[in-house]
């Protein structure tokens, strides 16, 4: 009986909300089966929000262009001559000079700081400062020119694939991960780098630092565990805990006769060069105590 009277409830409430539309939208469509109408009603809130993304978080700088609030996502115009979609939701946290602001306050125009990470293919908003000032910013991405003549600097950005324009005045800044005084030199095509900048009254990106993470032909180690593998096209992608960056890293398993004993979760040890596309193995290690 109590079945029956919560069924008739529920179906007079949806009644009720059909007849109360405009004309326009009497197409509307309602559950027809009544335990979806009572689970619907069971639930007193909106579904929980999954956990933020992990991984390396990285600061773009630019002015809004539009903020799309239906798609949950906002276009910014980058320092450098490109276009971003950012995706956002309750769990961006929003800033203004350094106050806690709402969501809906985004206005196309804005100057912002937008602290992003990759949320599988698509990149999200961890927070956003709206400054009166004009932003800073960070780049990091593969060096496709360099002119030491007139200081322009063009790297493709990792985050959206296409290229940046920046001006590096000189006696900039420029630091490297496990080299002894990196310089403009190492700006060569294929080099990883992370570039910092400020933008100018102009809208140009101006460099303040550079760091090298990687020249083409230089070899690094690398240790942890396998995330993913693919033995077939000799790919496998481990989590360094020294950064906890993702690194994808191919092997000849033909050369490796260990790779056999390769399989997810796997603890590893891995030499390998950059070639200038990518980090290609030439010593592999698997720890034992991690099998399973």
């Amino acid at each position: 009986m109590g079945r029956f009277l919560a069924v008739a409830i529920l179906s007079s409430v949806a009644l009720a909300q059909g007849s109360s539309s405009s004309a326009g939208s009497k197409s509307a469509q309602y559950p027809t089966d009544p335990s979806i109408l009572m689970r619907e009603s069971a639930s007193t809130g909106l579904p929980d929000l999954p956990p933020m993304p992990r991984g390396k978080s990285t600061v773009i700088g630019g002015a809004i262009r539009e903020v799309d609030t239906v798609r949950d996502r906002f276009t910014l115009n980058v320092f450098g001559g490109r276009t971003l979609k950012i995706l956002f939701d309750e769990r961006t946290q929003v800033y203004r000079d350094g106050e806690k602001a709402q969501l809906r306050l985004l206005r196309a125009g804005d100057h912002v700081s937008v602290e992003t990470v990759l949320d599988g293919t698509t990149v999200f908003a961890r927070s956003v400062h709206m400054l009166s000032q004009l932003p800073e910013g960070e780049c990091q991405g593969q060096v496709l020119n360099y002119n030491p003549g007139d200081g322009e600097l063009t790297v493709r950005d990792a985050l959206s694939r296409e290229p940046v324009k920046m001006r590096v005045p000189a006696g900039t800044a420029i630091v490297g991960q496990g080299q002894a005084a990196p310089g403009s030199a190492d700006l060569i095509p294929g080099t990883l780098v992370s570039v910092r900048f400020q933008s100018d009254t102009k809208g140009h990106a101006v460099v303040s630092q550079i760091s090298i993470l990687a020249t083409p032909g230089r070899a690094f180690i690398f240790v942890g565990k396998v995330v993913f593998l693919d033995l077939h096209s000799g790919l496998l992608a481990l989590v360094d805990p020294r950064d906890d960056k993702r690194y994808e890293i191919f092997f000849d398993s033909a050369r490796f006769p260990m790779s056999r004993d390769l399989h997810e979760d796997a603890d590893v040890a891995v030499t390998a060069n950059f070639d200038g596309a990518r980090y290609v193995a030439t010593a592999l290690t698997v720890n034992s105590a991690s099998d399973h």
